[in-house]
C-alpha cells in the first residue's frame, strides 16, 4: 500500500510539472511593489510603494529536511494556489541537519568557505531552489535561522552565531523574497546573546529584508527584544493549548483559563512602547492535538484555526500564520510522525481550515487598510468571555465582528460615518456574503438564523450605506 502511495504520488508530481511551468508565467510578484517595510503607523506592513500587505503564512518547518525538488515544487505551487504569501520554514532545525538527499548543512562545522563545490548539489543549494521556486510563485519565504532547542543546548555558540549570521545573509540577500526569524520556539531570556549576535551579524549584511523573532507558546517577542533595532515586528506564538490545559507548565506566562484568547497577546503586544506591528506565527495547529503530547486528546479542527486567526487579526494583528499538523513537518508514510500525525502532507494540503484562511485575507483586503483599528467599544455590553468572546475592528466607515458561536450582539453603529447602515454576514467558512438589510444609524442587535454554537462562526460587515466595499469587492 505504502509503494502504491509514493508511485502515485510520484505521476501526479510528474503530471503537474509543465502546468505549475506554465502557472508561473502569470504570477504577479508583490515584491514589483517595492521592498516591504513597516507603515507609517507601525501596525501593518506594506510595500515601498504604499501598496499594503497582508501576511498570510503557511507552516512548513521540515520542508528543507524532507522534501526533495520535485516535492518541494508541488507544496510551493499548491501553497501559492491556496492563497497564501509566507512559508515559514526552519533551515537548521537540527544540528547536525540533514535533507532529503542526505547532504550535511554543515560538513565542515561553522566554516562555510568552501561550502559549495563545483558540479556539487549540497544543502544549501537545496535550500537555494526552494527561495528560488517560491519567488517564481510570489511567496515570501520565512526563514527560521536555526531552531531554538540547538542553541538552548548549547550547539551554537556566539562566535559560530556570527559566522552563520554573516553566511546566511551574503548568502540570501539577493532575493526579494526573504524574512529572516529569530529564534524558533524558544524564550528569549534563553540565550539572548546568541539570537541577539545572530540577528545583528545578519542586519548588517542585509538591511533590505525584515527581521522577527518566533518565540515558545504563549510568550511574545516584544517581552524581550522590542526595544532592539533589528526586531522590525513582533510575533507571539499562542501554541496549543486549550483553555485550562497547563500540562506541569510551571511558573505560567499568561492568565489561568486563557490559554485559546489569541487575541491578548496582540493587546499586550500593541501596547508596548515603540508600537511595532504584530501577528500570531504559531497558533493551535489543523489536526493536531490539544496540547500537543496526548494523542488521546481532542485535535484542533477547521473551526478552531479559523477562531484562533479571525481573533487575533481583529484584535490588531498585521496578519496570520495557519499550521497543520502534517505540514508542519512534511509527514509521509514511512516516516516516524509526530503528535499523533497520520496524514500524508500532500493531502492535508487540501483540508479544510488550509483552505479557509484566504477567506480571511480576501475580507481584510476588500475595506481601506490603513484606517483599520480595533475597537471592541463598538460591541455594546458584554464582550463575552472564552469561545463567547466578540471581537471587532474597523475603518472610518466600516465595521467588521467576528462572533464565532453566532451569540445574540448588539452593535453601535455610531462608531462609524453615514446616517444609514447597511449590513451582511460573511462566512469564513467558503468566503460568500449575505445581505442583510439597511438600519437607521444607532444600536442594533444581530444573529444570524443559523442558531447558537460553537463553531457556527460569522463575520459580520456593516457599512456606511453609501459604501460599497463589499458590491465591489466579495462578489
Amino acid at each position: 500500500m505504502k509503494q502504491l502511495q509514493f508511485i502515485i504520488m510520484g505521476l501526479f508530481l510528474l503530471t503537474t510539472f509543465v502546468y505549475a511551468q506554465e502557472e508561473e508565467k502569470k504570477v504577479t510578484r508583490p515584491w514589483s511593489n517595492g521592498k516591504l517595510q513597516v507603515s507609517e503607523n507601525h501596525r501593518f506592513l506594506q510595500h515601498e510603494n504604499g501598496k499594503p500587505f497582508f501576511w498570510l503564512g503557511e507552516t512548513a518547518w521540515l520542508l528543507p529536511s524532507r522534501l526533495n525538488r520535485d516535492e518541494a515544487g508541488y507544496f510551493i505551487g499548491e501553497t501559492a494556489k491556496n492563497g497564501y504569501n509566507v512559508i515559514q520554514i526552519s533551515v537548521l532545525h537540527s544540528i547536525p541537519a540533514t535533507n532529503a538527499y542526505g547532504h550535511f548543512a554543515l560538513p565542515n562545522g561553522f566554516d562555510f568557505k568552501n561550502i559549495d563545490k563545483a558540479g556539487e548539489y549540497n544543502y544549501w543549494k537545496h535550500i537555494d531552489y526552494m527561495v528560488e521556486s517560491a519567488q517564481n510563485r510570489g511567496i515570501y519565504i520565512g526563514i527560521v535561522c536555526v531552531w531554538g532547542g540547538n542553541v538552548k543546548a548549547g550547539k551554537m555558540s556566539n562566535d559560530e552565531a556570527k559566522k552563520y549570521g554573516e553566511f546566511l545573509a551574503n548568502r540570501y540577500k539577493k532575493y526579494p523574497n526573504i524574512i529572516w526569524i529569530i529564534g524558533g520556539d524558544v524564550r528569549g531570556d534563553s540565550n539572548a546573546d546568541v539570537w541577539r549576535t545572530l540577528a545583528k551579524t545578519i542586519k548588517a549584511n542585509d538591511s533590505g529584508h525584515l527581521m522577527t523573532y518566533h518565540p515558545l507558546g504563549r510568550t511574545m517577542s516584544a517581552t524581550w527584544f522590542n526595544n532592539d533595532d533589528w526586531l522590525d515586528f513582533n510575533m507571539f506564538q499562542s501554541g496549543h493549548r486549550r483553555y485550562g490545559q497547563r500540562n506541569g507548565d510551571g511558573a505560567y506566562p499568561i492568565e489561568e483559563n486563557t490559554e485559546e484568547d489569541s487575541w491578548r497577546f496582540v493587546e499586550r503586544s500593541l501596547a508596548v512602547a515603540p508600537v511595532k506591528p504584530v501577528l500570531d506565527g504559531e497558533p493551535s495547529y489543523e489536526d493536531i492535538p490539544q496540547g500537543l503530547h496526548n494523542t488521546a486528546e481532542r485535535y484542533w479542527q477547521a473551526e478552531d484555526v479559523r477562531r484562533y486567526a479571525y481573533w487575533s487579526v481583529f484584535a490588531g494583528s498585521f496578519g496570520h500564520t495557519y499550521g497543520h499538523n502534517s505540514t508542519m513537518q512534511m509527514y509521509r508514510p514511512g516516516v516516524s510522525p509526530a503528535y499523533g500525525a497520520k496524514k500524508p502532507w500532500w493531502d492535508a494540503i487540501h483540508d479544510t481550515g488550509c483552505q479557509q484562511m484566504k477567506y480571511l485575507k480576501n475580507l481584510i483586503l476588500a475595506f481601506p487598510y490603513f484606517e483599520r483599528i480595533p475597537d471592541q467599544s463598538v460591541i455594546s455590553g458584554n464582550n463575552g468571555i472564552q469561545y463567547d468572546r466578540v471581537i471587532a475592528t474597523r475603518g472610518k466607515d466600516y465595521i467588521l465582528v467576528y462572533n464565532y458561536t453566532n451569540r445574540l450582539t448588539e452593535i453601535n453603529m455610531t462608531k462609524i460615518s453615514g446616517t444609514k447602515k447597511k449590513a451582511w454576514w460573511y462566512s469564513p467558512v467558503d468566503g460568500k456574503a449575505e445581505y442583510i438589510g439597511e438600519f437607521n444609524n444607532g444600536k442594533q442587535t444581530f444573529i444570524h438564523d443559523s442558531g447558537y454554537r460553537a463553531g457556527n462562526d460569522w463575520v459580520l460587515i456593516i457599512t456606511d450605506a453609501s459604501a460599497n466595499y463589499v458590491q465591489d469587492n466579495l462578489k
